[in-house]
């Protein structure tokens, strides 16, 4: 049976989150742009026969609250006190923005027992590399003007999304949930920093990562995973044949559950 609560962070921020499953091994899931716990239900589901699945609404989305002002730290401190609620320690997974998220809140030391993360967007080399403050200073813009379907548009526009399937997207039953997730494409472009693999920073991980990417993504985004992976002491690297960034939970699950379930 599920369970619903509310965690208290660090500045007071109450953090809403789901738990699925038994009294198995704890593994909190960490969603990336315009995700909710309840985009990541399913894949929950298909891992709540092994283990214990805290999903949460990040702050400013769903259920949680949001504190003025936006800091990348304070969203490690909303991790730590999932962790709290999950016993003290739990394993981590990851996707997107949500991967590096929970690969900075690691760096910081968290008491995290292991971590799968999936396509965490960084830009992989030089010949990737994007002007980053060119799209975070019009982001900024949009947000500030309330022009929140603009902002959107930047962001799909960014990460490659073409025109046509914008334009449909803009009918779609989606685009009024997306839109109002639309101030928290800042709290995910902190979260990405630069945009840079951070070489440095992953270092600091001392927990086991397996970074994960879809054989049929772009060969940039299959590079950044293939980089974080080299930049972590403890990383491995794993591939799905024939999936993309939307990465099908039936796919993913075994892959998950196998990984965790072996250092539980």
């Amino acid at each position: 049976m599920d369970q619903v609560g509310k965690a208290k962070s660090g500045d007071g921020t109450l953090i809403a989150y789901r738990r699925t499953g038994g009294d198995g091994p704890p593994v909190i899931m960490v969603g990336g742009a315009f995700s909710t716990a309840a985009a990541e239900a399913p894949l929950a589901a298909l891992l709540a026969p092994r283990f214990s699945v805290i999903t949460y609404d990040r702050r400013g989305r769903g259920g949680s609250g949001d504190t003025a002002p936006y800091a990348v730290e304070r969203e490690v401190e909303d991790i730590a006190a999932l962790l709290t609620e999950a016993g003290g320690s739990a394993s981590l997974y990851g996707m997107s923005s949500g991967a590096a998220l929970a690969l900075e809140a690691a760096a910081t030391g968290l008491p995290i027992t292991q971590l799968a993360v999936y396509e965490p967007p960084y830009d992989a080399g030089p010949a990737e590399i994007t002007d980053n403050s060119a799209y975070t200073a019009r982001l900024e813009e949009l947000l500030a003007h309330g022009q929140r379907e603009e902002a959107v548009e930047l962001f799909l526009s960014m990460v490659g999304v073409p025109l046509d399937v914008v334009t449909g997207m803009r009918r779609s039953a989606m685009w009024q949930g997306m839109t109002a997730l639309a101030h928290t494409l800042a709290y995910d472009n902190a979260v990405m920093g630069p945009g840079p693999v951070p070489t440095e920073r992953l270092a600091r991980i001392t927990a086991r990562v397996m970074v994960v990417d879809g054989g049929a993504s772009p060969p940039p985004v299959r590079g950044a995973a293939r980089a974080v992976a080299e930049a972590l002491p403890r990383g491995r690297h794993r591939t799905l044949t024939g999936q993309v960034h939307e990465v099908a939970p039936h796919v993913l699950a075994p892959v998950l559950e196998e990984y965790f379930a072996a250092a539980a």
